[in-house]
């Protein structure tokens, strides 16, 4: 292999694990500082927010994927609802917005696509979680994360935390690391031309393409769009997806892996018929 190919991959993959390590740590902290000082009450606040959703898609438009990753342990830590969690998803284009700030000319396209999400995500949110309610899901406790880890042994909130966060952050720099050598060696450019060459059925494949937890999906759906490649409704469609780590985060967080399965259906799903109307409506 390529030395530099793997040091290019190996230094990305540090420098985009090394931006979540603080928003991992501050969802860490929470979920500590919930399960040992809050009351009952304070936990069932957070549980049944009205507002969550709203706050999650607000949260999400700020520029990379940290707050994807936050909504996501909390998530686990059952802090927030899915229907939360599925909001900051729809919401989060990570590396978008900053790409379409770079090109003054577009820049006009970055109040667009911000509005579009928040009138997909907001909604989106709400009605998952009415359905999911419905359906009756085993609630979460935040005690669930710490079964068997020996993180209780200790007394206070910073070290469990902490312990929880390296842990994570681990994980997450070899899969990004591996992901990074996986893209460099198929190239982008092959990939957008296996996946999206000129068809009608681009919100589908841009919304598959969003679901690569790395901001690579991101860069490339927005350089496409600048590009002319694909429409503004297959953009949006792929970057509803694009949650960056987020969904890594969930994944190795939850021990449900179905109902994790589940969600990232539901993501794709809304990403996808969200692109199809904004695409025939022009």
């Amino acid at each position: 292999m390529n030395a530099t190919l793997f040091l290019d991959a190996a230094l990305d993959a540090l420098l985009d694990s090394l931006r979540m390590l603080p928003f991992l740590f501050v969802a860490f902290l929470i979920l500590e500082a919930l399960e040992h000082y809050s009351s009952n009450r304070l936990t069932h606040f957070f549980q049944h927010k009205k507002g969550g959703p709203a706050i999650a898609s607000l949260l999400g438009c700020i520029p990379q994927c940290g707050f994807s990753t936050l909504i996501s342990s909390l998530y686990c830590g059952g802090i927030v609802t899915v229907g939360t969690l599925i909001a900051v998803y729809l919401s989060t284009s990570d590396e978008a917005i900053l790409i379409l700030l770079a090109h003054p000319d577009r820049a006009g396209v970055v109040g667009k696509l911000l509005l579009a999400k928040l009138i997909i995500a907001i909604p989106a949110g709400y009605l998952v979680d009415f359905i999911w309610n419905r359906w009756r899901h085993p609630q979460k406790h935040v005690e669930d994360l710490c079964d068997h880890c020996g993180c209780h042994d200790h007394h206070g909130i910073i070290r469990p935390a902490l312990n929880h966060t390296l842990k994570l952050f681990a994980f997450i720099l070899v899969f990004n690391a591996v992901l990074n050598l996986l893209l460099e060696g198929i190239g982008l450019e092959s990939l957008s031309k296996a996946l999206l060459g000129g068809t009608v059925f681009q919100p589908f494949l841009t919304a598959l393409l969003g679901l690569i937890p790395n901001c690579a999906a991101s860069i490339l759906i927005t350089q496409l769009f600048l590009e002319g490649a694909i429409s503004f409704g297959s953009a949006v469609a792929g970057l509803c997806t694009g949650a960056g780590i987020g969904l890594v985060v969930l994944f190795k967080t939850s021990r449900n892996k179905k109902e994790c399965f589940a969600i990232t259906g539901i993501l794709y799903l809304i990403a996808v018929i969200a692109g199809m109307i904004l695409q025939l409506i022009g």
